[in-house]
Formats: structure tokens, C-alpha cells, sequence
């Protein structure tokens, strides 16, 4: 079990859910507060799959950790981004990691915004995924252009 401290210079002191800086000096208490989100409930510690991808423990915000509950989380694509669509990222993740290969992971109606997309999902996986690394494409079909997503 690691500390408050630990996990947040783990994390850069940025909640690993809505990817948002958390305030290291605030009140626990605070709903934009840090707190330490388990990855894995005592129910389902037997089950590794959650934590070879993202850590066992994660900083969030009091509130978004609330939020989430007991429930497996969600990393929202922003609303700015046109993608339709689009696949849970978590678990698209998690996939590839395990398995390999590709997915695709959006549909987009032009290529500008499925080069949009591909740039704020490279970010964003670099920051939730640290120890990973993937790599986007942009194919075209169809009248539309699809987000393709590689470990």
C-alpha cells in the first residue's frame, strides 16, 4: 500500500480519470481533494488483468473517485473531439496490452478530425498508460476515416 504522496509524484499529480491537475495542498476532504483510487477491490484481487495494464493504485480527485465508485472506470473522449463511435479506451487498453494486435477505436468524418482525435489519444494514453507505448493510424473507407489503435 503506498502513501498519498507516493502516488501522486507517481501520477504527476494528475487525477488519472478526467486527467485534471489534483492540488497536493488541499483537504482530503475537498471534492476537487487527492485521493488514492484501488484499481482492484478485495473481491477481485485475484484478478490481475486491471492492474498489469494501470498500477494497482491511482491518484484522483475525491469526487471522481466517488463518482466511479465500485464500478470499472471511464476515461471520457472530450466532447471538442468529432468521433463516432468511439470505443471505451479503458478497455481497448487493456485489450491491446494483453493481446497485441489493433483496434480500431473511433470513426471520424473527416481526416482532420480523426487526426484531432488520433493526437489528443496519443496524449492522453501517455499520461494514463505511462509504461506503454502506442501508436495511431488513420485509414481511410468508406467516406470515413477510422482511428486505428496499436501497442
Amino acid at each position: 500500500m503506498s502513501t498519498l504522496d507516493e502516488v501522486g509524484s507517481h501520477d504527476n499529480w494528475r487525477c488519472w480519470l478526467c486527467d485534471e491537475p489534483v492540488d497536493p495542498e488541499m483537504s482530503v476532504n475537498d471534492s476537487r481533494g487527492p485521493s488514492i483510487d484501488s484499481m482492484t477491490t478485495k473481491s477481485k484481487s485475484k484478478n490481475k488483468s486491471s492492474t498489469d495494464v494501470f498500477g494497482a493504485e491511482r491518484l484522483a480527485h475525491r469526487d471522481c473517485n466517488t463518482k466511479k465508485g465500485a464500478i470499472a472506470p471511464v476515461v471520457d473522449w472530450p466532447d471538442h473531439l468529432f468521433v463516432v463511435d468511439p470505443a471505451p479506451i479503458i478497455g481497448s487498453v487493456e485489450r491491446l496490452s494483453r493481446k497485441g494486435g489493433r483496434e480500431v477505436v473511433a470513426r471520424c468524418p473527416s481526416e482532420q478530425d480523426a487526426d484531432d482525435a488520433s493526437i489528443w489519444l496519443l496524449d492522453r494514453l501517455s499520461r494514463l498508460v505511462p509504461s506503454a507505448t502506442f501508436e495511431t493510424t488513420v485509414e481511410s473507407g468508406g467516406g470515413q476515416y477510422l482511428l486505428v489503435l496499436r501497442v
